[in-house]
């Protein structure tokens, strides 16, 4: 049986964290090169501290483990890279102060992290696309201070400033920001920059870096439907901000028995990563998966990365399961044929076994993102009823209200107490949201009865009509 993995993983750096206005413009700068096969990352530190800790300091989503210790090697005697509470922490073996100057060599690989951007995408032609955000330093006053630091950077003012990044290639230019470049240098980039090139497809509606090996019905389906269901998106909630996006998509192979789609959305930008054997022929069950998660990546331009953003990790049932159901309803207009209710009768059982006596609210520190999607779906579900509008017109209501783009999770709850007029149905969620429920069919149920979402009881679960 084939498994197939979502790794949908718009969630993260949807607010950056703020630094203090009084922190110098650059705490260090870094210079990432790749000379054929060998990378280096040369840090210029300009605070003597004995630590600093990486903002990008996520779990691998396979086995739970730092990703660092696999893909960094600290050249430089006397420092070290340690695992303190939830980060990475660039460390003196003495405790005294870093030496300025570090180098580190670097092995980019494939792979995914918990609920962030993975930090490097591997082409099968050689070309690497690495996440910008991944060389961030915060500065600590020992390395045990990486302890007081809260999972969710989300909004945090943290001491320090940027850390700047030049990008080179001995072999020639790289991309950022869409335009090739020497050396170029920037800050806060947020995005993936390129080397190497797999080349670039130029659309009306969509910039496309494909891998060469990508299977051909895959490439021809994310540049023909990605534009159509964008198009869709914005007739229905309005343009979307930004320029022109690119689509990076690198391909991991063949590998037996799977079937998986990984994708992320930065400013302009989504990123995917397909893997399996799976994927290699459009069957009609993979082929409406495809479509689904395309679908749902592209939702993230109005309902995360670049339109409305959750305040913080542990609203991301907002964004994430908002987009679900976006794919959803999207693909329910431009595909007849596609089946609806199987999408969301997965939410639904998903959402049952993930909310069992935990809280969907920290199910980041438990690792069970999925938890986001299925439940954020089931409450947008009950939203779309209560409301009596599909989940793009809830959505076109909260951003004509929403002028800073934040939908907190109290707004959202405001909205759905305003429009069912039944204090009840918050309650429920909330009791979801925060501890869960020995029973959560039972509460699920009740939501979808109070707010008019068809359903039946079956052996004491709710399915949906």
């Amino acid at each position: 049986m084939r498994a197939f993995l979502l790794g949908l993983m718009g969630l993260v750096l949807l607010a950056a964290p703020v630094r203090a206005q009084d922190a110098p413009d650059v705490i260090a700068t870094v210079a990432v090169t790749r000379d054929g096969a060998r990378w280096t990352a040369d840090y210029d530190l300009r605070l003597d501290r004995p630590a600093f800790a990486f903002v990008v300091s996520a779990l691998m989503r396979e086995g739970r483990r730092p990703w660092r210790p696999d893909r960094w090697t600290v050249q430089t005697p006397g420092v070290e890279i340690s695992r303190v509470g939830n980060y990475d922490v660039l460390k003196s073996t003495n405790g005294r102060a870093l030496p300025r100057r570090i180098r580190i060599a670097m092995r980019p690989m494939g792979g995914d992290l918990e609920a962030e951007y993975a930090p490097s995408l591997v082409f099968s032609d050689g070309a690497v696309a690495l996440f910008s955000e991944q060389f961030d330093l915060i500065p600590l006053d020992n390395a045990q201070a990486a302890l007081d630091l809260p999972a969710d950077l989300n909004g945090v003012q943290l001491d320090g400033g940027l850390t700047q990044v030049t990008w080179r290639d001995r072999a020639g230019p790289v991309m950022l920001h869409g335009r090739r470049e020497r050396a170029p240098t920037a800050a806060d980039a947020e995005t993936y920059v390129l080397f190497g090139s797999p080349g670039v497809r130029e659309g009306p509606a969509i910039a496309t870096v494909v891998d060469p090996n990508l299977p051909v019905w895959l490439r021809d389906e994310l540049e023909a439907f990605t534009p159509r269901v964008m198009a869709l998106y914005a007739e229905r909630t309005g343009p979307r901000r930004g320029e022109r996006p690119t689509v990076m998509v690198s391909w991991s192979g063949p590998t037996d028995s799977l079937s998986s789609m990984a994708g992320s959305v930065l400013p302009n930008l989504i990123v995917i990563d397909f893997e399996g054997e799976g994927v290699l022929d459009p069957s009609p069950q993979v082929l409406a998966r495809a479509r689904w998660f395309l679908g749902h990546e592209a939702a993230h331009f109005w309902l995360g990365s670049q339109g409305l953003r959750y305040e913080a990790a542990r609203d991301a049932w907002i964004t994430e399961g908002g987009a679900d159901v976006m794919a959803v309803r999207a693909l329910s207009t431009l595909d007849p044929a596609y089946d609806a209710g199987e999408e969301l009768q997965r939410e639904v059982d998903d959402c049952i076994d993930l909310s069992t006596h935990r809280g969907v609210a920290s199910a980041g520190e438990r690792g069970e993102h999925r938890a986001y999607y299925a439940c954020g779906a089931v409450f947008w579900l009950v939203m779309e009823a209560a409301a009596g509008q599909d989940v793009f017109g809830v959505l076109s209501g909260f951003m004509a209200d929403n002028a800073d783009g934040v939908l907190s999770r109290s707004e959202w709850l405001d909205r759905l107490d305003a429009v069912s007029g039944d204090p009840s149905l918050r309650a429920d969620i909330e009791r979801l949201l925060d501890q869960g429920d020995p029973d959560p069919a039972v509460v699920i149920g009740r939501l979808f009865q109070g707010a008019g979402v068809p359903f039946d009881m079956v052996a004491g679960q709710p399915q949906l009509i």
